[in-house]
């Protein structure tokens, strides 16, 4: 095995390792937390993303210019997009988790979460095999849109033009509703106090 794989491989599950406990430390892998996101109840997965996509941009423009990284801009493809977004948010709210938070799951014991992951990957190998097809009827078809034919800066000042207008989103976010209000006491995204009064009040009088 060369060297080069070994340092990928190593740095592979560093950046796992970390992202991983990022994950769990935020709650963002909790069946609540991303069900509440998806009904539009609490926005800490929302702000999650929203901070991967800014600090991923810059990274992206630092190793980019020192050339440890080359640039290959995806084209936008609608018909895709859409359709592919509408499956996965849909399965998303059914399932309460993300490709991404599933292994999290499984790993702090929802047993569901196998079901979840079993069904994610027969819809990879169902992918693959159709994919052919769809590159024909989906996938291949309609306009194409890559963000540098429509700018001519480079990518490093879109970058952090980017990074910034999501930090300025996201304090704005934070201000409107905090985080803590959102996490909730016991961390799946509903609060305990509230659920406790909504409970008290169904309650039958005595």
């Amino acid at each position: 095995m060369s060297s080069s794989v070994v340092v990928a491989i190593l740095t592979g599950l560093m950046m796992g390792v970390v992202f991983g406990i990022a994950l769990e430390k935020s709650r963002v892998f909790e069946p609540g937390m991303i069900v509440g996101q998806m009904q539009l109840r609490n926005f800490i997965m929302l702000k999650i993303f929203l901070t991967a996509v800014a600090t991923g941009a810059l990274v992206l423009a630092v190793l980019n210019g020192f050339g440890f990284v080359k640039l290959q801009p995806k084209a936008a493809l609608y018909a895709a997009d859409i359709v592919g977004g509408v499956l996965l948010g849909a399965g998303i709210a059914l399932a309460g988790a993300c490709p991404g938070t599933t292994l999290a799951q499984i790993g702090v014991g929802y047993r569901d979460a196998l079901f979840t992951l079993a069904g994610g990957l027969f819809g990879a190998v169902t992918f693959s095999y159709a994919q052919t097809w769809l590159d024909k009827v989906l996938i291949g078809t309609g306009p194409r849109l890559i963000f540098t034919d429509l700018v001519s800066i480079p990518y490093w000042q879109g970058a952090i033009g980017l990074s910034a207008a999501i930090a300025l989103i996201l304090v704005l976010m934070e201000r409107l509703r905090s985080w803590r209000d959102d996490l909730g006491t016991d961390c799946d995204g509903n609060n305990v106090e509230a659920d406790e009064q909504l409970t008290q009040r169904a309650a039958p009088a005595e």
